[in-house]
């Protein structure tokens, strides 16, 4: 049983990838080696948690917090390993041998059903609305074509009618599903008169996967003019949250990374409508303001976090645009400065900002979708390819309004929305330009807006993440020497093998009982592991219940990264320099004894001469 047990969590840790686990909860941002995030265990705004995929590792160099990808999935759920193991097993279809986790074991099951009760829905839907003839397929159907959706683009998003039926749905599935399965998955609700109806009546109905492709969830899109809400959604599940999921992901993760960049929309059709025309990689919300959730997920498929927002043109498509550029804002304080500005010589890397906004705005007063099918996949393409950088789009917006301004008192006010704007320029220069521009088209002085915007101006840019050191308790000499002697087994390009510092590193050099402890440990592990990722990762695995020393093997692991890159000869010394610190130490503590020894025994001479003579003997 604990063979088997072992060697499943064998293969969850072969799979498991710390920056794709880490990713998910934190935005990371990729400078050196290491990867750079604020620290979700405790709030901070310079970023000081860092991600070393090298050795499929965590830490925070504030709070000390660290570990592997298990140890942090255990740490942000406040779940215990076997749990974490568990989850993981499920997600990776790997099957658990038998420990009396029954209710795990049903949760896995009744998920499943739920997933194969989503598929059999979207089919029954998509095949009602292509083969059935009646007059409200009929009339779906001409809605659809009006919109531009063909038979092809139905069949390739799923798309579907609920029947004006109260138990079209459940008639079919009730016999292949359990109530509990279908209530559950939010295909189908109680009613008091007759027992269980459909949840979703003569209604469009769009599938809704997640990135995985499985179906989860449905929007539901009214036709008849008194049906409200316009579009009804599925609730939150065990399956479905709308708050971590965006709606066309799953055709669009490919397109994203290919394109480096993420287009941001308000509808379902919105995302059809492009995907189905070429531009592909596109995703909105699912009837659900944007959140931080959301953009953590996007930023794992574009590494230069280019976002594109999308919305409509009118005044509420301009107040989403900045509610939701404002959040993208947010999410990536620390992380270095939004971009601001398009260089036309400089050749910078895209890593020098931590996001990149801009906004396709056709000047049609048409949503993506409307603007497609009216205009053309083509034009839509040449306002991303030059879509303005969302301080451009804001000030743009801004000095539209100044051919409303009559009086002196009206540009003034007009001055004082564009001044923030203006103050967010975290380069002088560019600023300086900037306000150049806004002053000739508002017509005022130049100067003037200038001493204004500086005068108020924020300090916006980002400072670099702090990499100092995890402040410790005072520790002896000898105590670090011997943190060094056992982090030399943690060095990634270590020019010994593990028997050959095993060999140089006695255990007899270790007075502290808890590095005794791990020094103990790694004598094990050794033998078993192959390099130090292996050996870090049954380390925290070995002391998964004791946060202090997963606490000290991070200390180690961080003290291990400024031995790198030592060649033999100096590894050899810097194992020897600290043994003989920890001699020096050792013989120093003694002596301290032999005296405290002899002060005590002044009044026994010959036990005194003992004592002299053995500390001549030190001394020699």
């Amino acid at each position: 049983m604990a063979d088997a047990l072992g060697e499943v969590i064998a293969k969850i840790k072969d799979r498991l990838d710390i920056l794709e686990v880490v990713s998910e909860r934190v935005i990371l941002k990729k400078s050196g080696s290491h990867y750079w995030g604020l620290c979700p265990f405790h709030k901070e705004k310079t970023p000081s948690f860092s991600v070393n995929p090298n050795l499929g590792i965590y830490k925070c160099f504030s709070c000390g917090e660290g570990g592997d990808a298990i140890s942090f999935l255990m740490k942000i759920d406040g779940k215990s390993f076997m749990e974490v193991i568990r989850d993981l097993a499920e997600k990776y279809g790997y099957e658990l041998p038998a420990t009396g986790g029954g209710s795990s074991a049903g949760m896995r099951e009744l998920k499943e059903q739920m997933i194969k009760a989503c598929a059999k829905a979207a089919d029954y839907y998509k095949t009602y609305l292509l083969q059935d003839k009646s007059s409200e397929t009929l009339k779906a159907m001409k809605y659809l074509t009006d919109r531009g959706i063909t038979k092809d683009i139905i069949e390739e998003y799923n798309i579907g009618l609920a029947s004006s039926k109260y138990t079209g749905l459940y008639d079919i599935l009730r016999a292949k599903f359990k109530d509990e399965v279908l209530e559950k998955a939010g295909l189908i609700l109680e009613s008091r008169e007759t027992g269980y109806i459909d949840r979703f009546r003569n209604r469009i109905i769009i599938p809704i996967r997640n990135e995985h492709g499985e179906f989860v969830a449905f929007g539901a899109r009214a036709i008849m003019p008194e049906q409200s809400p316009k579009y009804l959604n599925s609730s939150d599940s065990l399956i479905y949250n709308k708050s971590k999921l965006l709606y066309g992901l799953y055709h669009a993760k490919d397109a994203i990374k290919e394109e480096n960049a993420v287009i941001l929309m308000e509808g379902y059709f919105d995302v059809i409508s492009a995907q189905a025309h070429g531009v592909k990689n596109c995703v909105a919300t699912c009837g659900t303001s944007l959140t931080a959730e959301h953009i953590k997920l996007l930023s794992r498929y574009t590494p230069a976090r280019r976002i594109y927002l999308s919305f409509d043109t009118d005044s509420a498509g301009q107040k989403a645009t900045k509610r939701n550029a404002e959040l993208i804002k947010e999410a990536f304080t620390g992380l270095g400065s939004i971009k601001q500005f398009d260089e036309n010589y400089l050749a910078l890397s895209d890593d020098k900002y931590s996001c990149e906004i801009r906004v396709i705005a056709p000047p049609e007063g048409k949503d993506p979708d409307e603007f497609i099918r009216s205009v053309g996949a083509e034009s839509y393409r040449e306002y991303i390819k030059h879509a303005p950088l969302l301080l451009d789009f804001q000030i743009n917006c801004v000095l539209k309004e100044r051919k409303d301004i009559k009086t002196p008192l009206e540009k003034a006010e007009l001055v004082k929305k564009v001044i923030p704007l203006l103050q967010e320029i975290n380069n002088q220069i560019v600023q300086g330009e900037y306000v150049k521009s806004v002053a000739d088209v508002l017509e005022i002085d130049e100067k003037a807006l200038l001493t204004e915007v500086r005068k108020k101006s924020r300090a916006m840019r980002a400072p670099q993440p702090d990499v100092s050191r995890i402040v410790t308790k005072n520790i002896t000499p000898a105590q670090k020497a011997q943190k060094n002697l056992l982090s030399v087994f943690l060095v990634a390009d270590n020019p010994l093998n593990f028997k050959q510092i095993n060999e140089k590193v006695p255990d007899n050099l270790f007075s502290d009982e808890t590095l005794k402890i791990v020094k103990s440990t790694i004598d094990k592990l050794i033998c078993t592991v192959n390099n130090v990722k292996e050996l870090i990762e049954e380390l925290y695995t070995s002391f998964i219940d004791n946060p202090e020393i997963h606490k000290l093997i991070t200390e180690m692991i961080g003290i291990a990264e400024t031995f790198s890159g030592l060649d033999t000869e100096d590894f050899d010394a810097l194992i020897d320099e600290n043994i003989a610190t920890i001699d020096k130490c050792q013989a120093d503590e003694k002596r301290k004894q032999l005296r405290e020894s002899y002060i005590n025994a002044n009044d026994d001479d010959v036990k005194a001469l003992m004592i002299q003579m053995q500390i001549r003997d030190q001394i020699k």
